[in-house]
């Protein structure tokens, strides 16, 4: 519970990132040799139930008796998802906005039967994917139920190749859905194997529910669209009766009630399926490339004009800034090398030079044409090419670097992020912004990359290693959002704003759009029972 992922998984920082380390932040080998806490401590706390026998029988009536549990371990579990805060604080021992229980439901029918137990008896409801959330969105501040979809609603319902569509549970993983989805050949003797293209970091604990509610993206999004581009339909069980909205590919029938749902993250109700968009899984034409440029300026330029081209998009696309750059050269093992050499020979200068990785997906002439296309344009602007060893290498490892986070967080040293999104004209300008506030009285490596591409801006990220305690990260991790805020930036692209961005979430939204979405809320969830205080809506924020 005190680590990302499974106990049995790891990812050490190479010798040149620990060296970095030793560099930045003053540490000692010594220090390095003896953990402050390795998060394996056993759990120990005993937290009591705030639900009366009454109201467990009732529960228990409803899914059965092995499907609702009280176990203190089970409850903080699901009160707890993956961001610097939450590891801060169970490391700690602070166990707080912990459900009175925790029931796996099985069923549509469940469910519904589960709200109108909440309604009748005033318990709020939490609900719970994986638990991967970054944003303080699975907590339970009110107490109450959550409700884990991962355990039984995790299955495919049905893969329809007429349309390449596939309607699938809330709580299915998105690792057992890419896996099905991949075999349709060989498991369901269709014509062709399929994939959503979904490919968040957190992949591996991830469910398509909480991607949906969060409106996420993964990193090919660049050419498979955000998750609401895949979203063809969505079936939901409100407190007000069922929202369900139809299979079309678009419609002009008023508001968009999938786009309203979508990113509600559990206020207005449960999402209990949806049905996707898939498209053919072609890996044999996949194309990788990366390039180096001089400057930041120049990598901005060549993007931009690759998006704008009309000749194809990427599928992954990835920018960093100089300063990310030479830590991802460390992180790759070129530094030192040959290539390395004949990049400082050529003038792409330690400190300045920005690193581009991608591929292009699609079918063979499709990838093809759209690496080609970026091979034209980013020379254009002085990339330098350094081949597809550097996309492999980070394709190796891309869903395994939050297990590196713990390691460091073990000797006293935090990395966490915050992402947003701009247009191309503002983007420098939230660029510098953001990093001067990260590096403003803090000693901290500040890492930022684009991934998430559109002809008319990007997503940028920002990821901070540092020396913090708690108090200190809470300080300054306020003092990016502000930053993020500030500069005209969207608070958040694909995390989503769970509890974590809720204070500023209303006036980021807008008043007149913010008391709108207040209306609905009172409409469908006149009590407040459903996650309160996400999206800053009800108490508990």
């Amino acid at each position: 519970m005190f680590r990302w992922g499974t106990p049995d998984q790891y990812k050490h920082p190479n010798h040149r990132l620990v060296s970095l380390m030793l560099e930045k932040f003053g540490l000692s080998s010594a220090e390095l040799e003896k953990p402050i806490s390795a998060g394996l401590e056993s759990f120990k706390a005993e937290i009591p139930c705030k639900l009366t026998d009454s109201q467990l029988k009732s529960l228990q009536s409803l899914v059965g008796s092995d499907q609702v549990s009280v176990d203190s371990y089970d409850r903080v579990r699901a009160a707890y998802g993956k961001t610097m805060l939450d590891l801060f604080r169970l490391r700690q021992e602070i166990f707080e906005n912990v459900p009175d229980a925790v029931v796996y439901p099985a069923s549509r029918k469940e469910i519904v039967d589960l709200l109108r137990f909440a309604s009748e008896h005033g318990v709020h409801i939490q609900t719970r994917g994986a638990g991967s959330s970054v944003t303080r969105g699975c907590e339970a501040p009110a107490g109450g139920i959550t409700l884990d979809l991962s355990r039984h609603l995790n299955r495919i319902i049905k893969i329809n190749p007429v349309n390449e569509t596939v309607q699938v549970e809330a709580g299915m993983l998105l690792p057992d859905l890419e896996s099905q989805l991949q075999s349709a050949m060989r498991e369901q003797n269709l014509d062709y194997n399929y994939t959503l293209g979904h490919f968040p970091q957190s992949y591996e604990f991830a469910t398509v529910g909480g991607a949906i509610v969060t409106r996420g993206a993964g990193q090919n999004s660049t050419y498979y669209g955000k998750i609401e581009q895949m979203v063809i339909s969505q079936d939901y069980v409100t407190l007000q009766g069922d929202l369900v909205t139809r299979e079309v590919p678009a419609e002009s029938m008023g508001p968009d009630f999938d786009g309203l749902m979508m990113g509600s993250e559990g206020t207005l109700g449960i999402l209990v399926s949806a049905t996707l968009r898939i498209r053919r899984h072609l890996p044999q034409n996949t194309r990788r490339f990366s390039y180096m440029f001089k400057d930041f300026a120049s990598g901005l330029a060549a993007v931009r004009e690759v998006l704008q081209s009309q000749e194809g998009m990427p599928s992954v696309f990835r920018l960093s800034d100089p300063e990310e750059t030479d830590v991802a050269l460390r992180l790759y093992g070129v530094q030192g090398t040959p290539l390395e050499t004949m990049l400082r020979w050529a003038g792409y200068k330690p400190g300045q030079r920005c690193l581009l990785l991608g591929s292009a997906d699609g079918s063979h002439r499709y990838a093809r044409l759209a690496a080609a296309n970026v091979r034209r344009r980013v020379r254009h602007f002085g990339g330098f090419p350094t081949t597809s060893f550097v996309v492999r290498k980070w394709e190796k490892g891309r869903f395994k670097d939050p297990y590196m986070r713990d390691d460091l967080m073990d000797f006293g040293v935090i990395i966490d992020t915050l992402e947003c999104s701009t247009n191309w004209e503002n983007l420098p300008r939230v660029h510098e912004t953001v990093r001067n506030a990260c590096h403003e009285n803090a000693n901290v490596v500040v890492m930022s990359h684009l991934s998430h591409f559109y002809p008319q801006g990007a997503n940028l990220y920002f990821i901070f290693i540092g020396r913090m305690d708690r108090s200190e990260f809470e300080a300054y991790h306020h003092k990016v959002v502000d930053a993020i805020y500030q500069s005209g930036a969207s608070i958040s692209h694909h995390h989503g704003i769970g509890r974590l961005l809720s204070p500023w979430y209303p006036e980021a939204a807008g008043s007149v759009a913010f008391d709108l979405l207040t209306a609905i809320k009172n409409h469908l969830d006149p009590r407040g029972l459903l996650n309160p205080g996400v999206l800053g809506l009800g108490k508990g924020n």
